[in-house]
C-alpha cells in the first residue's frame, strides 16, 4: 500500500530528541498522548490517499493546473501541507497545555511558562495562526521566498481550524513572539526544533528541491481553499483515535501498517469515474430512465444533450421549459455527459425544500443504479437536510454503512465484523458512508439531494466553508425550480455561482422559465462580465421553450431554441368574485357530473376557511386538505395520498369517480405529478400561476379528454383572491404579505387580456409562458393607464423592498473570487461563526423570521405520553400509532425515531417577541431521558404534548390539530374566531 507521500526515510529519524519530545495530541480520558512527528506522517499519508483514491479528478486538475510541474507538484504540496499543519503546536502557547507533557519538553530544553502564568496571551496564538507564521518565516529564512509570497501557501496552515487568519491577528501575533519561543536561552531550542521539523517534512514529503521553482507561483483563490480543505479533512481522519491510536498502543505498529490498518477501518467510497455515453439521445434516455414503451425523447432533452456534447468545455446550462417536460432527466442526462468531460467525482441536486428534495432522492437512486461505472460499484450518497434521517429511503442507506474503526491488517476481525463487512463488500452498492455524515461532511458524499440552502451555504461566511466548497467543487451542480428564490437568495446564489465558475464546475439550471433579466444575472454570475455586452440575448426575448448554455470564463453563450413537443394545452382563465358563497355555488355547478378540482390558496389561513365551508356544503368526504402545517409523517401522507388520488392515469386507478375538491397552499406547486379537471387560485406572481396551471389537465385522459366529466374537458382555471370590482384590482392581504403588492398587479396586468377575453383568449401552454412572464417582470409598463398611479407607488415599494434584502444579505456574503496569489486572509472574517440546516441556519440565506420546530405527542387522561393515534404502520409493518413514550426512561429508538418523525413548524405567529414566550412554555416540559444526549433523536428537541382531544394552548394561542387539518391556530381569547 502506499503511504501517501512517504516512500522514504521515517520522519522520526530526521529528528533529535528534543523535536521528538514536542506533544500533538492528549486524551485526558486515558491519558494517552501523540507525538507531532506522528500525527505529521498520519496526516501526509491520509491526505496522499485521499489525492490518490477519494478527490475528484476535476479537483485535482484544478489544482495541477496552477504549479509548474502539474500534478506531480499538485500532491506532492498538498501531502506536504498536511504533513506541516500542526506545526504551529511546538511553540509554548500550546505545548504548556498538558503539565506532564510540558515537562517532557522541558527536560529536553524547551523552557515555558505555565498555562495558568501565560493567561490569556495565549488566546493570541491558536496553533493554527502560529503554525502560518512559523511556516511563513522558514519559506523566508531558509529558502528565499518573499513575503509577499508565503501567505497564499500558508493560508491552508492558518485556516485548518476552518477560519483564515485576518491580518489584525497576525500583526498581533508578531507583536507577542515570546508565544511561539520562550525568551531566553531556550529561544535558541525552540527555533532549532521547529526549524528541524520544517526542514525533516520539506526533505520527508519531497519538497525540498521543489520550493524554489514554487517561488513565482500565484495560486488562484479556489486551489487556496481546496488545499485549505484537504488538510481541514486530513487533519479529522488522522486525529480519529479509532483510526489511528494514540501512545502507547500506538505505538507498537509502523508507519505502513498504522496507515493500512486506519485505511481499510475507514473504507472511504471512491469517487464517481463518468465515462461519456455514446450513441443517440433516445439511447441514452432509454438506459438510464426506462422510458415507456413508445415514448418519444422530448425536443427539449434532445436539445441539452446536443448541447452538452457541442460544448468544449463544460460550464452553465439553464433549460427553461414547460413542467412535465422532463427537465430531471434532462438535466441528469447532461451531467453525466458534464462529469465525463470535466472529472467531476459526483451530482449535488438542489431543490427549493425538503419535500422536494425527499421526492427527488428515491428518483436520483434510480438513475445511480442504472448507471454505468456507478451500478455495481461502491459510491456515497446522501440526503442533504436537517431531517435526512427519519427518511426512510436514506435511512435504509445508512443502516447498511456500518461504523469507522480501524482494521489490523494481520488480525482477523470478530465475527460479528466480518459479517457486517462481507455483507457491505458482497455486493457492491450505493451506502451512506459512516464517516461522511454530520452537518460539515455530509456534502463530501458523491451524489447528494438536499435543499437549495445547501448550495447557498457556500455563499455565507461560516467556519469551515471551505469544506463546502471543497463538496461541490468536486460535482456537477443541478439547480431546480430556479424561479422559486427571491432576491435575497439570489444574493447568495449570484455569488456561489461566481466561485463554481471559477472552480470550473458544470451548473445545471432548471427552471419553468425565467425573465430574461434573471437569465442574464445568472451567466454574467458564473461566465464574468465578459459575457455582458454580448448580443447573445438580444433575439426574440420570448422564445420558448430555451437551452442556454456558456463555458466558464466568459465565451459568448450557445443558445437553443427546441421546439415545444406536441404536448399543448389551451387554459380558458376567469376572474371569480373572492367570496366564499359564489364559490361554493360555482363548484356545485361545475361538478354536477363529478370531477376533480384543486383550490390554490396563498395563505394557511384561507385554506383552513375555504375547506370549512366546503366540506359543510359539499360532503367532507369530498374535500381533502394540504398544506406546510402539518406533521412530517402527515405531510408525507398527504403527498402520496394525492398521487394516489390524483396521480398519472398509467400509475393510479384510485381516482375518485365522483366530484373531489383539494384545498391547497402552494405545496401543490412544486414536485407532485398530480392532475385535475379544474383549478381555482388565488391571484399570485404569473410564473407561479402558470405552475399551479401545470397541474390543470397534466396528462390525457381518453381521446380530447373525453374521460374527464363533459363540463371540465375544456382546463378553466378561476382566479380569485382579488377585489375584481375596485377600480384597481385588490388582491387579498394575505397575499400581498406573502408575495407583494407589485408582482399581484403586475401579474393581474398580463393576464388582463385573457380574464377579459374568456374563451376567446385562452393561455395557450407553453406558448404563452415566455411572453406573459417577460412581460410581468420587464422594465416596459403594464397594466391600464388608470392603474399606473398605483403601480408606480407599489413598484417603488417593491423597489426598497428589493434593495433591503440585496443590502441584508450582502452583510454575511462571501466576497469574490479575489486575484490569484491574494492570500486568503480573512476570508470568513465578520462571519456567521457555524451554520447548518436548521431554522437558525436556513433563515441566513432566507428571507425568513426565525421559526420554532416542535416534535408533536399526545399527552393521554393518565398522563402517559405517547406517539399519535393515527399514524400508519412502518415499511416493515411496524406499528407506529400510539407508541408509549416513557417519562422516567430513556424511549427506544423506534419510539423515539417515531416520535422525531412529527416534528411541526410552528407558523409565524409564534415569530420575534411571541417566541421566548413559547419557548419558555414549551420548556415547562423537560424530560432529561429524552432531551438530554441519551435520546439523538430528541436531544434538543422541544415537545409539543396536544390532550386527548389534540389540542393545547400556547403562549396566548389555542393550537388544534388533525390528521385532516393540520394545525389550526387562533387566539385564544376568541375561542369561536378564525385562525389567526
Amino acid at each position: 500500500m502506499s503511504v501517501g507521500g512517504s516512500a522514504r526515510p521515517d520522519l522520526l529519524s530526521r529528528l533529535g530528541e528534543s523535536a521528538r519530545s514536542v506533544w500533538a495530541k492528549h486524551d485526558r480520558d486515558s491519558d494517552g498522548w501523540l507525538p507531532l512527528w506522528r500525527h505529521m506522517e498520519d496526516s501526509a499519508a491520509v491526505a496522499g490517499l485521499l489525492w490518490d483514491r477519494w478527490l475528484p479528478v476535476g479537483v485535482r486538475r484544478l489544482v495541477a493546473e496552477a504549479l509548474p510541474q502539474g500534478e506531480l507538484d499538485a500532491r506532492t504540496l498538498a501531502v506536504w501541507l498536511a504533513g506541516v499543519h500542526d506545526i504551529g503546536k511546538a511553540t509554548p502557547a500550546f505545548a504548556c497545555q498538558v503539565d506532564q507533557l510540558a515537562d517532557t519538553m522541558r527536560d529536553h530544553g524547551l523552557e515555558m511558562r505555565s498555562a495558568r502564568v501565560m493567561g490569556p496571551d495565549r488566546r493570541i496564538a491558536p496553533h493554527g495562526l502560529a503554525g502560518q507564521v512559523l511556516l511563513g518565516d522558514w519559506l523566508e529564512e531558509r529558502h528565499g521566498w518573499a513575503s509577499a509570497r508565503t501567505g497564499q501557501f500558508t493560508v491552508a496552515v492558518g485556516g485548518h481550524h476552518g477560519v483564515p487568519p485576518e491580518h489584525g491577528q497576525i500583526k498581533a501575533l508578531y507583536a507577542h513572539e515570546e508565544l511561539l519561543r520562550t525568551p531566553g536561552a531556550s529561544s535558541l531550542v525552540w527555533r532549532q526544533v521547529q526549524t528541524e521539523l520544517l526542514d525533516a517534512c520539506a526533505e520527508h514529503f519531497g519538497v525540498a528541491e521543489r520550493l524554489a521553482g514554487w517561488r513565482a507561483v500565484r495560486l488562484p483563490q479556489p486551489v487556496q481553499v481546496l488545499l485549505t480543505a484537504l488538510v481541514i479533512v486530513s487533519d479529522w481522519i488522522a486525529s480519529n483515535p479509532d483510526l489511528f491510536p494514540y501512545f502507547p498502543e500506538g505505538a507498537a505498529l509502523n508507519e505502513q501498517d498504522r496507515l493500512a490498518a486506519a485505511w481499510q477501518g475507514l473504507d472511504l467510497p471512491a469517487p464517481w469515474r463518468a465515462e461519456e455515453p455514446d450513441g443517440s439521445a433516445r439511447n441514452l434516455f432509454t438506459s438510464r430512465f426506462e422510458l415507456p414503451a413508445g415514448a418519444e425523447v422530448r425536443p427539449v432533452q434532445e436539445a441539452a444533450v446536443e448541447l452538452a456534447r457541442e460544448m468544449k468545455t463544460p460550464g452553465l446550462m439553464i433549460v427553461e421549459a414547460p413542467m412535465g417536460e422532463g427537465k430531471t432527466e434532462a438535466a441528469l442526462a447532461v451531467a453525466e455527459i458534464f462529469a465525463a468531460r470535466s472529472g467531476a467525482g459526483g451530482v449535488f441536486f438542489a431543490l427549493p425544500t425538503m419535500a422536494t428534495g425527499n421526492a427527488m432522492f428515491p428518483r436520483l437512486l434510480d438513475w445511480l443504479n442504472r448507471l454505468p461505472g456507478v451500478a455495481g460499484s461502491r459510491h456515497s450518497v446522501h440526503l442533504a437536510h436537517s431531517k435526512a434521517a427519519l427518511n426512510e429511503d436514506f435511512a435504509g442507506l445508512m443502516a447498511r454503512a456500518g461504523r469507522v474503526t480501524a482494521v489490523g491488517v494481520d488480525e482477523a476481525a470478530p465475527a460479528f465484523k466480518q459479517k457486517v463487512d462481507e455483507r457491505r463488500r458482497a455486493s457492491p452498492e450505493l451506502v451512506a458512508h459512516a464517516w461522511l455524515r454530520g452537518r460539515k461532511k455530509a456534502m463530501l458524499a458523491s451524489f447528494v439531494a438536499g435543499t437549495i440552502d445547501q448550495l447557498l451555504f457556500a455563499g455565507l461566511k461560516s467556519r469551515h466553508l471551505a469544506l463546502r466548497h471543497l463538496a461541490v467543487a468536486g460535482k456537477v451542480v443541478v439547480i431546480d425550480e430556479a424561479h422559486a428564490y427571491d432576491t435575497y437568495m439570489s444574493v447568495y446564489l449570484d455569488r456561489v455561482l461566481s466561485w463554481l465558475g471559477a472552480y470550473r464546475v458544470p451548473v445545471v439550471v432548471l427552471s419553468a422559465t425565467l425573465p430574461a433579466s434573471r437569465r442574464r444575472e445568472l451567466v454574467e454570475a458564473y461566465a464574468g462580465q465578459a459575457s455582458a455586452g454580448a448580443s447573445w440575448d438580444a433575439g426574440a426575448p420570448d422564445v420558448y421553450p430555451l437551452v442556454t448554455a456558456v463555458p466558464p470564463g466568459g465565451a459568448a453563450p450557445l443558445v437553443r431554441h427546441p421546439r415545444a413537443s406536441a404536448r399543448s394545452t389551451t387554459v380558458q382563465v376567469e376572474p371569480l368574485i373572492d367570496d366564499l358563497d359564489i364559490l361554493v355555488g360555482r363548484l356545485e355547478k361545475e361538478l354536477a357530473d363529478g370531477g376533480c378540482v384543486l383550490v390554490i390558496r396563498n395563505t394557511v389561513k384561507r385554506v383552513l376557511t375555504t375547506a370549512r365551508v366546503l366540506r359543510d356544503r359539499l360532503g367532507a368526504e369530498n374535500v381533502t386538505v394540504a398544506h406546510s402545517c402539518f406533521v412530517d409523517l402527515d405531510r408525507a401522507d398527504k403527498d402520496s395520498t394525492l398521487l394516489r388520488l390524483f396521480g398519472p392515469p398509467d400509475k393510479t386507478s384510485a381516482r375518485p369517480t365522483g366530484r373531489h375538491i383539494v384545498v391547497a397552499s402552494q405545496v401543490a406547486e412544486q414536485s407532485l405529478d398530480v392532475d385535475f379537471d379544474l383549478l381555482v387560485s388565488d391571484l399570485c406572481p404569473v410564473d407561479l400561476l402558470l405552475q399551479r396551471m401545470g397541474r390543470l389537465h397534466r396528462h390525457r385522459r381518453g381521446q380530447d379528454q373525453n374521460n374527464r366529466p363533459p363540463r371540465l374537458r375544456t382546463a378553466r382555471c378561476l382566479v380569485t383572491g382579488v377585489d375584481w370590482t375596485a377600480d384597481v384590482p385588490a388582491p387579498v392581504r394575505g397575499s400581498v404579505a406573502v408575495y407583494g403588492r407589485y408582482a399581484l398587479l403586475r401579474s393581474a396586468a398580463v393576464l388582463r387580456p385573457h380574464l377579459d377575453g374568456g374563451a376567446q383568449r385562452p393561455v395557450r401552454l407553453p406558448a404563452d409562458i415566455s411572453p406573459l412572464v417577460q412581460a410581468a417582470y420587464g422594465e416596459g409598463t403594464a397594466g391600464p393607464e388608470d392603474w399606473q398611479e398605483v403601480m408606480k407607488e407599489a413598484g417603488e415599494q417593491f423597489e426598497r423592498h428589493r434593495d433591503d434584502q440585496a443590502e441584508r444579505a450582502a452583510v454575511f456574503r462571501l466576497g469574490g473570487v479575489g486575484k490569484p496569489g491574494r492570500p486568503l486572509f480573512g476570508w470568513v472574517a465578520a462571519g456567521v461563526g457555524d451554520t447548518d440546516d436548521t431554522p437558525a441556519g436556513r433563515a441566513q440565506v432566507r428571507d425568513s423570521r426565525d421559526s420554532l420546530e416542535v416534535v408533536v405527542v399526545q399527552r393521554r387522561g393518565d398522563g402517559s405520553l405517547a406517539t399519535l393515534p393515527w399514524l400508519e404502520p412502518d415499511r416493515r409493518a411496524r406499528q407506529r400509532a400510539g407508541v408509549v413514550l416513557p417519562q422516567d426512561a430513556t424511549p427506544t429508538s423506534f419510539a423515539a425515531r417515531t416520535a422525531a418523525s412529527c416534528g411541526l413548524r410552528l407558523p409565524l405567529q409564534f415569530s420575534g417577541e411571541i417566541m421566548d414566550r413559547a419557548i419558555e412554555e414549551l420548556e415547562q416540559l423537560y424530560l432529561p431521558t429524552w432531551q438530554g444526549k441519551n435520546s439523538p433523536w430528541l436531544s434538543d428537541q422541544l415537545i409539543l404534548a396536544l390532550d386527548e382531544d389534540c389540542q393545547t394552548r400556547l403562549a396566548g394561542f389555542s393550537l388544534r390539530y388533525s390528521p385532516e387539518d393540520g394545525l389550526e391556530v387562533t387566539r385564544a381569547e376568541e375561542p369561536g374566531g378564525s385562525s389567526a
